[in-house]
């Protein structure tokens, strides 16, 4: 279930910050960058700070 809620908030993230790019302002796309390479990270290191709160808040 963690890993499903990791991957639905990362797509929201990329999408809502390409919108705000479209729509307010191109420096927006630098927040679609964080997000990539936070997962990008993840996947090397297998730390994602979000699986941690996640974990932390007790969803299983």
């Amino acid at each position: 279930m963690v890993e499903r809620i990791i991957r639905a908030v990362a797509g929201i993230f990329v999408l809502i910050s390409i919108l705000l790019a479209i729509y307010v302002n191109i420096n927006w796309l630098f927040f679609t960058g964080f997000v990539g390479l936070n997962l990008l990270q993840s996947s090397i290191t297998k730390f994602c700070p979000l699986e941690y709160i996640l974990k932390k808040s007790g969803v299983k």
